[in-house]
C-alpha cells in the first residue's frame, strides 16, 4: 500500500513540474509513514513541507496543489491536509481484506520480490582457526545470517563469505607443537580442545628459544608452499573447521563448507595488489613500510593516518587481504553490495580499506560498500563476556548451559511430556533464546548477557514468541480445520480484527527495512507487536464461537495467516518453531 501512494504522489509531483506549478528541480525521495493516530488516516507524507521553500510557497498551497492533481485511486477513500502541510491518507475499507487474502493466497505472504535482485555478498561469522568459536564471534555469525537468509527471502542473490582465520605467524607455532604430539594421539584426539592445544603451543614458544626458532622456520616453510607443513596446515583447518560447523549445526546457521574462503585464498594476490597500488600512484614509502595516505583519515593531533599494506620486512597485513578480497568479491562474484558483519571497533580500518578500493578501483564503480558493525556482548559487570576466572568463554560452552537452563524449565512446566519430546523442546527453547535475545537488541548497541531474562516467558523474548507460535497453532488443533481449506471473505468489523490485519501487512515493509539497514531488531520487534497484537484479538474476538460461520471463518483465516507470519519471520532469524511447548 506504501508503495502505491508514494506512486501517486510522484505522478502527481510530475503534473505540477510539467505545469510549472513546482520547479523541476530538487526532487527529494516521497516519504510515506504510517501513521500513529489512525484518526489522522493511515499513511502520511510530508513533501509539501520539504518542497515549499524551493517552490517558494506556503507547505499548505504546495499540498492543496498535490492533493488535486493526485490520480484517483480505489485504494484511498479519503486524502487530508493536516497542520502546515501534512498530507493524510485513508485506505478504502475493502482493500484490507484483499491484501490479506492475497497474502494467504501466497507462498511469500504478500512481499513482494526484489526487481531488479541483486548480488550481495554477506560477510560474516570469520572465526579464527588456531582457536575454538568463543561468544565474541555469535554476534557476527547470526545477526549476519538473519540478514542473509531476510536477502534471499527477498528475491536476492546473496553470497555468503566466511572469511576465517586460516593464515598467519601463530601457525607456525600450532604446526611446530602438532608435530610433537604427531606420536602420541591421532590429530581429531590432539585437537578435541582447541583452546588447550593453543595455550599449550604458546607455553612452549614462551619457554623454549629451540620451539621458537623451528616454529619461525616453520612459518616459512609454510608460507613457501613446503608440501610437508602445508598439508599439517591443512589437516590442523579442517578439524578447526569440523569444530565450527558443530556449533553452526547447533545454532541453525545457514554456513556451509562451500562459503568458506579464508584469508589464505588472498595469498597469491597480495603482491599484485600492492604492484596495483603503485600503478594508481597511490603508494607512499614510510619507514620503510609501503602507505596509503587519504586526506580525511588523520590522527586526533592532525597527522596523516596511513593504511599499511606492507611492512618493511615484506609482510603483508589485514588491510592487503581485505583489499584482495574486496575485488575478488566485486570483480569475480560481480556483487552489487558487500556487507561485512564485524565488531564496531574495526570501522575506521573499513571506512580506510573502502575508500583505498574505490580510489584504486579495485570495486565496480556503484558497488556499496558496507560495514554492519555491532556492539559487544558483555557480562553482569558490563564488560565484555569472561568465564569466572577471567577466560574466554566457549560459545559451545554457552549453547550447552542454555540448553540445560531450558530443560530444567520446560521439564518444570510439562512433567508428563516425553524425555525426547522434553530434550528436543529445550534445545529449540534454549537456542533461541540466546539467538533472539542477541538478535533483539540494536547491533550497534552493546548488551547484557543474562539467562534469566532471555529464557523468560514475558516480555520480548524467543521463549513468548515460540509460545505464541503455538496458541496459534493449537486454534487449529481444537478446531480440527484445514486452514487450506478455509475460502470466506475476510470481514474486519472489530477494532482488534483492523489492528491486527494492519499489523500483519506491514510485514513485508520491516522486511526490506532489515534488508536495507541491517537491523534484524526491527523484524524482532514487529514480531513481538504481532504477537501482542493477536493476543488481543484472541482476547477480544471469539473464533471458535463466533456468532456465524462465516466469521468464524473470516477470524480463522486472520489467525492462519498470524501463525504463519510468526514462523516465517522466526524462520528468518534462524529459528525453528515448536507446534506445542
Amino acid at each position: 500500500m506504501k508503495e502505491q501512494i508514494i506512486t501517486l504522489v510522484e505522478q502527481a509531483l510530475d503534473a505540477l513540474r510539467q505545469a510549472g506549478t513546482l520547479p523541476a528541480e530538487p526532487r527529494p525521495p516521497v516519504q510515506v509513514e504510517r501513521t500513529r493516530d489512525k484518526q489522522h488516516g493511515d499513511f502520511a507524507t510530508n513533501i509539501a513541507l520539504m518542497l515549499a521553500k524551493p517552490a517558494g510557497r506556503k507547505p499548505r498551497e504546495v499540498a492543496e496543489a498535490l492533493v488535486a492533481a493526485l490520480p484517483a485511486s480505489p485504494a484511498i477513500s479519503k486524502v487530508e491536509i493536516a497542520g502546515p502541510g501534512f498530507i493524510n491518507f485513508f485506505q478504502a475499507g475493502d482493500v484490507l481484506g484483499s491484501a490479506l487474502k492475497a497474502a494467504l493466497a501466497d507462498d511469500h505472504l504478500g512481499v513482494p520480490q526484489a526487481n531488479p535482485p541483486g548480488t550481495v555478498v554477506v560477510d560474516y561469522s570469520s572465526p579464527n582457526l588456531a582457536k575454538e568459536m568463543h561468544v565474541g564471534h555469535l554476534r557476527s555469525t547470526i545477526i549476519g545470517d538473519a540478514v542473509a537468509r531476510t536477502l534471499e527471502f527477498l528475491g536476492h542473490r546473496v553470497i555468503r563469505q566466511n572469511h576465517v582465520g586460516d593464515w598467519g605467524t601463530q601457525f607456525g607455532m600450532l604446526l611446530a607443537y602438532l608435530e610433537e604430539q604427531q606420536d602420541q594421539a591421532e590429530l581429531s584426539a590432539e585437537l578435541s580442545d582447541l583452546e588447550q592445544f593453543y595455550r599449550a603451543a604458546k607455553q612452549r614458544f614462551d619457554d623454549s628459544g629451540e620451539f621458537a626458532d623451528r616454529a619461525r622456520s616453520l612459518v616459512v616453510k609454510l608460507q613457501s608452499g613446503d608440501a610437508h607443513c602445508l598439508k599439517l596446515w591443512h589437516d590442523f583447518n579442517q578439524v578447526s573447521l569440523s569444530h565450527c560447523f558443530e556449533v553452526y549445526a547447533r545454532l541453525g546457521v545457514s554456513l556451509t563448507p562451500q562459503d568458506v574462503r579464508g584469508e589464505s585464498a588472498y595469498n597469491p594476490d597480495l603482491a599484485q595488489i600492492v604492484a596495483h597500488l603503485d600503478q594508481a600512484g597511490l603508494l607512499v614509502e614510510s619507514d620503510g613500510a609501503r602507505c596509503v595516505f587519504l586526506d580525511e583519515f588523520k590522527t586526533r593531533d592532525g597527522q596523516p593516518l596511513p593504511v599499511i599494506v606492507q611492512k618493511a620486512d615484506g609482510g603483508y597485513l589485514y588491510a592487503t587481504s581485505d583489499l584482495a578480497a574486496l575485488r575478488y568479491r566485486s570483480q569475480t562474484l560481480q556483487a552489487d553490495r558487500i556487507l561485512y558483519f564485524v565488531d564496531q571497533r574495526q570501522a575506521l580500518h573499513f571506512q580506510q580499506v573502502f575508500e583505498v578500493a574505490r580510489r584504486a578501483a579495485l570495486v565496480k564503480p556503484g558497488t556499496d560498500l558496507e560495514h554492519m558493525g555491532f556492539g559487544t556482548m558483555n557480562g553482569p559487570d558490563g564488560r565484555p563476556f569472561k568465564t569466572r576466572t577471567g577466560g574466554t568463554v566457549k560459545l559451545v560452552d554457552l549453547l550447552s548451559e542454555a540448553e540445560d537452563r531450558a530443560l530444567a524449565l520446560v521439564s518444570d512446566k510439562n512433567p508428563d511430556l516425553d524425555q525426547d519430546e522434553l530434550v528436543d523442546i529445550a534445545s529449540t527453547v534454549g537456542i533461541s533464546a540466546v539467538k533472539y535475545a542477541d538478535l533483539s537488541k540494536h547491533r550497534g548497541s552493546d548488551y547484557i548477557f543474562n539467562f534469566d531474562q532471555m529464557l523468560s516467558f514475558d516480555g520480548n523474548t524467543a521463549p513468548y514468541l515460540l509460545y505464541a507460535y503455538t496458541r496459534v497453532a493449537s486454534v487449529f488443533r481444537k478446531a480440527g480445520i484445514d486452514p487450506h481449506t478455509l475460502d470466506a471473505p475476510i470481514m474486519l468489523e472489530q477494532e482488534r480484527e483492523e489492528a491486527l490485519a494492519n499489523q500483519l501487512l506491514q510485514f513485508a515493509e520491516v522486511l526490506q527495512q532489515v534488508a536495507d539497514k541491517g537491523l534484524p531488531h526491527l523484524l524482532c520487534s514487529y514480531l513481538y507487536e504481532l504477537a501482542g497484537q493477536f493476543s488481543g484479538f484472541y482476547e477480544h474476538c471469539p473464533i471458535l464461537s463466533a456468532e456465524s460461520e462465516a466469521l468464524r471463518d473470516s477470524r480463522l483465516q486472520l489467525a492462519w495467516l498470524t501463525a504463519r507470519t510468526l514462523k516465517q519471520g522466526l524462520a528468518l532469524l534462524g529459528i525453528r518453531t515448536l507446534e506445542r511447548m
